[in-house]
């Protein structure tokens, strides 16, 4: 039923779900984790989120991950212009502040060792709620999970975004 649901929604079986498909009780527990973090009453805005999603995906070096979020940026904005500028954010004045201080706090927790500076907490602040920032947390961490998880076990792209080359942009 999963997998047909897929096949409709997206014209193809997404590779990792046949991964975590042998093993059905942690592919569940995926799932569940997934679409709460994915919910429509989330105070993140979806645009927001699948742009965390991307950065994430790029900075794990998860081509499915990078495909699929890009996907959902797409689906959200109508543009890849940001998935194509993403690498270079801090200079790109496209990014809104809060965007800029969000991709600041992706990059930090993404990283080895985390140690999230103070300056940083309350810029965020400045942007998000309490709640929103622990949601915003669990949102990076889950796409850090997934994108290792894809990465490590080489699931590649599946074609669903075409990003556009820089040559072509």
């Amino acid at each position: 039923m999963f997998y047909r649901a897929q096949e409709k929604k997206l014209g193809q079986t997404l590779l990792p779900g046949l991964f975590w498909g042998r093993m059905p009780f942690l592919q569940i527990l995926f799932l569940f984790f997934w679409r709460y973090l994915d919910r429509k009453t989330s105070t993140l805005d979806p645009a927001l989120r699948a742009l965390v999603q991307v950065r994430v995906a790029q900075l794990n070096w998860c081509a499915f991950c990078i495909d699929i979020n890009a996907l959902n940026l797409l689906k959200r904005t109508n543009s890849l212009y940001k998935v194509e500028h993403l690498p270079d954010w801090k200079n790109n004045t496209t990014f809104s502040i809060q965007e800029k201080a969000v991709l600041n706090y992706v990059e930090q927790v993404t990283e080895i060792e985390i140690q999230i500076s103070a300056e940083l907490m309350q810029e965020l602040k400045v942007h998000l709620s309490d709640d929103q920032i622990v949601e915003l947390t669990a949102l990076i961490s889950f796409q850090n999970m997934s994108a290792k998880f894809n990465a490590a076990l080489n699931i590649p792209s599946q074609g669903m975004c075409k990003i556009p080359s820089k040559s072509n942009s």
